[in-house]
């Protein structure tokens, strides 16, 4: 019995001591798990180079115990997890969900309750998330702050947004970690509603180069009934804390056992394309919750939206300084001249998406209550259902079905989110029973209940809440000012779309930096698609008198962004009038699909340039994009991605000799060719500009009549 006894203490103690590591699929990374004095802790290598150093792992409660030490290993478990799923839209046919795992169970024994913290590590990356099992002593707890730490090997050179629990609208910047404070009073700019909160807190996702040339990309999975989280950094020791978004009392998540985190990631790897090509997010999240999806659908759309975001145009029907929803009789009001949500001009969007083969049409400022929806933290703004006098719904309706075309509907909440949930069944059904089938939502402001951020638990519920609602009318939500996304696309897919970035509308403000393109694909897409409104042909919005902002970008990149911006809704958002101005370039936005087979990142450095090939959905016809910076880039293109023994036509879009996206935006030239899979090409980018390719296969002879080969 002694000899028992002895070998079971033995074993135990082991289990406590003892380091426990998993290797990825491929044996490139490493993670090394264990607890060290009772607080656990983890490392991450990548080919033996360090990616995250030795950090700690717990959270901080507001009352009782903390989830910080005392903790010993009672059980570990190991296992591998190889599948395919389909996605209901996406960039490839197919994913592969390939994965370790280690799920280490560890008790408290002063306080006998015990949380169970799992990691799975991928070829490109690993997530990790703390569960919180049901139990005796361990069922209602409040965070005061979760302290999961990243430690960085270095200073490395970093693309930051500063961290704020209202908005992600602020321009990019590029620094080492050890410049963020320095650079940090610049970098936050006004916004309708921000609340930064450190001199070193930024957002996620984090992209990071190393000196040695590892990519690395912190980011989040599967954010559900949880606070957003954000990174403060310890720019002595280069160690990144999670930082979460507070409620109004200052408290970080209200949870109740069995629960779970959502997954914190790291994807890395010495290849930029391989972090935009990572599906380690979207495998992290839940499989699709509906059994019929037929309903969900990509988009590509026209809209009445930049002539107002440009000032040519207004939202509101009159110009009272004020009005109440039921009280102001809008039939005894002057109208402003200018609304442009009136009967016969969306009547002639909707011919321009009939003609030109778009799915829908968008039109903001359709509804009462815009003369004095912003900034006034008004908690009954709008009803979302009672039309301006010079909006008929029925007629619209009508007409829209006439040609084949969908109706989208707009919902600007003015971040009075309780009066939209006050309103939603109302408002969905009423979308239903005028032809819309998808919205785009808007919370623009300081939210209502007053205190509570864009990014706190109370508000990432409520996005949650208005999706499967929606769902339940099977309606597609695109919603601006939302939490940035967390691959919840996969588990959700009428969520078709989010802004939570600084968009296209941001030219018509005062601009983005020329290189914003080149990195919003290793930030704020790697959690899901971005509704960022490209196709501005006009770039020097010449249809407005006088001095006011212009795009930064060569027209030709505007038409590449619907390859290098991966989402499957997709706007031409400028005007028809200046679509009908440059109708042999409008021709690529015209072809170019939503939705894809496959994908391939042929070359990427973040900050500088992408190009991005895709086939077609369902088809064997390809399209090409490149976005470069300031500096332009030259590509050395193969087309091997093509298949071999096949012939197709190539429309190569590129910017002229002398394009420049400040000083001649709108030159370029358009070839078509003869490719294969054995075809080269040289091709420049202008600064702030790139190149856009249609490559259709032959079906004979007789379409390659007259064309060069490559």
């Amino acid at each position: 019995m002694r000899k028992v006894f002895l070998f079971l203490f033995l074993t135990c103690l082991a289990v406590v001591s003892k380091a426990e590591s998993i290797k990825s699929p491929d044996g490139n990374l490493e993670l090394n798990f264990e607890v060290k004095g009772g607080i656990p802790v983890y490392q991450l290598t990548y080919k033996n180079k360090p990616v995250v150093k030795e950090s700690k792992l717990g959270l901080d409660l507001k009352e009782g115990e903390d989830l910080l030490d005392g903790f010993t290993k009672t059980k570990i478990e190991t296992s591998s997890f190889d599948e395919n799923w389909n996605p209901v839209w996406g960039e490839v046919k197919t994913i592969r969900n390939h994965y370790n795992e280690l799920a280490a169970t560890l008790t408290q024994q002063a306080v006998d309750r015990y949380i169970i913290i799992r990691f799975r590590l991928y070829n490109d990356g690993l997530g990790f998330r703390y569960e919180f099992p049901q139990q005796k002593n361990f069922n209602y707890f409040v965070i005061k702050e979760e302290k999961t730490q990243f430690a960085m090997a270095g200073d490395h050179k970093a693309f930051w947004l500063p961290g704020d629990y209202d908005t992600q609208e602020y321009s990019t910047v590029t620094s080492d970690l050890s410049e963020i404070r320095g650079k940090m009073k610049v970098a936050i700019t006004p916004n309708s509603s921000q609340t930064p909160f450190s001199p070193t807190g930024v957002q996620t996702p984090l992209m990071m180069k190393s000196k040695d040339g590892l990519y690395i990309n912190i980011h989040e999975a599967a954010l559900v009934d949880y606070s957003c989280m954000h990174l403060n950094l310890d720019d002595k020791t280069m160690t990144f804390e999670s930082w979460l978004t507070p409620d109004a009392i200052g408290d970080k998540g209200y949870l109740q056992t069995p629960c779970q985190s959502p997954w914190r990631t790291v994807i890395v790897s010495d290849d930029a394309r391989d972090i935009l090509a990572s599906k380690t997010i979207l495998n992290l999240n839940d499989p699709c919750k509906y059994t019929d999806t037929s309903w969900i659908k990509p988009v590509k759309y026209v809209g009445v939206w930049w002539e107002m975001i440009t000032g040519k145009s207004t939202w509101s029907y009159t110009d009272l300084p004020a009005v109440k929803l039921g009280v102001t009789d809008y039939s005894k009001t002057v109208p402003n001249g200018k609304h442009a949500a009136n009967t016969a001009h969306v009547k002639e969007y909707i011919d321009f998406a009939a003609k030109h083969g778009f799915d829908a049409v968008l039109v903001e400022g359709w509804n009462e209550g815009w003369e004095d929806w912003f900034g006034k933290t008004k908690d009954y703004v709008f009803d979302f259902v009672t039309p301006y006098p010079d909006f008929d719904v029925k007629e619209l309706h009508r007409y829209a079905a006439s040609k084949g075309v969908k109706m989208m509907m707009h919902h600007e909440t003015s971040a009075s989110v309780r009066n939209y949930e006050r309103h939603m069944d109302k408002a969905y059904q009423f979308m239903v029973d005028n032809g819309y089938n998808a919205v785009k939502s808007g919370y623009v402001g300081n939210i209502i209940p007053r205190g509570e951020y864009h990014y706190g638990q109370w508000m990432v519920n409520h996005y949650l809440y208005a999706v499967t609602k929606a769902a339940e009318y099977k309606i597609m939500v695109n919603a601006h000012e939302a939490v940035r996304p967390t691959g919840l696309c996969r588990t959700y897919p009428n969520l078709i779309g989010n802004e939570s970035a600084r968009g296209t509308e941001y030219e018509a403000f005062g601009g983005s930096n020329p290189d914003h393109t080149t990195i919003l694909p290793f930030t704020r897409l790697m959690g899901g698609p971005m509704d960022y409104t490209p196709g501005i042909l006009d770039t020097r919005i010449s249809f407005l008198p006088g001095e006011h902002s212009f795009v930064r970008s060569t027209l030709v990149r505007q038409m590449a962004l619907y390859v290098t911006m991966y989402s499957p809704l997709q706007m031409a958002a400028d005007l028809p009038e200046s679509y009908n101005k440059y109708m042999d370039a409008f021709q690529f936005i015209k072809d170019v699909a939503v939705d894809w087979d496959d994908s391939k990142y042929l070359e990427a450095e973040p900050g500088d340039y992408i190009t991005v090939a895709r086939k077609a959905k369902g088809t064997n016809n390809w399209f090409v994009g490149n976005t470069s910076d300031e500096n332009g880039h030259v590509s050395n293109l193969s087309f091997s991605f093509l298949d071999p023994g096949k012939k197709y036509i190539a429309t190569i879009y590129c910017d002229a000799a002398n394009a420049h996206y400040e000083k001649n935006p709108s030159a370029y030239t358009i070839k078509k060719v003869v490719v294969t899979s054995k075809s080269k090409t040289t091709l420049k980018a202008a600064p702030g500009g790139g190149f856009a390719i249609s490559i259709i296969e032959a079906k004979d002879a007789k379409e390659l009549k007259g064309l060069k080969k490559l």
